[in-house]
């Protein structure tokens, strides 16, 4: 699936990397994660998207978005979009997926092989795209999970799917080893 002689770009979907593995029970540590994919084949770049509720005084996805900055990941964020619903309910929006795949084409004149994580379909055309231009494209998300998390579409077009669950013992942490929970109205991303 990867050849060591392979320049690898990661693009992590925050917040969809995020459900995924709370669905599966375990927390991904975000250094074991660029040393599995180091591991692989030339890591060139690997990339952080997620959206940020900015009038918060303080957000509790911040200690995570500065770890990663200063260890080695690209972080890239925008403010999300808060609304009041039909029902009255608040909601918040912060879809990162144009930013993602602007980046992957970028990314595809430099690099042999795009791991994108996520398992939103809305990525298949960019999958297709990229593999035009002679790429392999990994899709890292899961199908342990009822419904499955990622979208058949997707999972059918990536030259190779890695079901999050068979990296869980190289990327994964127990919740329970972590020292603070993070609770964030927007995603709730664990923290380092």
């Amino acid at each position: 699936m990867f050849d060591p002689r392979e320049k690898i770009a990661l693009f992590i979907d925050g917040a969809n990397l995020y459900a995924a593995s709370k669905s599966l029970g375990f927390d991904i540590d975000y250094r074991k994660l660029l040393k599995a994919f180091q591991k692989r084949g030339y890591l060139l770049r690997a990339y952080y998207y997620t959206a940020l509720i900015e009038d918060q005084e303080y957000s509790s996805i911040r200690p995570l978005i500065d770890w990663l900055d200063y260890n080695g990941y690209k972080v890239i964020t925008k403010p999300a979009k808060e609304f009041t619903d039909s029902m009255g309910r608040r909601k918040v929006k912060g879809n990162m997926d144009i930013e993602l795949a602007i980046d992957a084409m970028e990314q595809s004149e430099t690099v042999d092989h795009l791991v994108i994580f996520s398992g939103d379909g809305d990525f298949t055309t960019l999958v297709e795209a990229l593999q035009r231009k002679g790429r392999k494209v990994s899709v890292v998300s899961t199908m342990a999970t009822q419904p499955p998390m990622i979208a058949d579409d997707l999972r059918r077009q990536a030259d190779h799917f890695i079901d999050l669950v068979s990296l869980k013992t190289e990327v994964g942490r127990d919740p329970g080893e972590r020292p603070l929970r993070v609770n964030d109205p927007m995603m709730s991303e664990p923290l380092i």
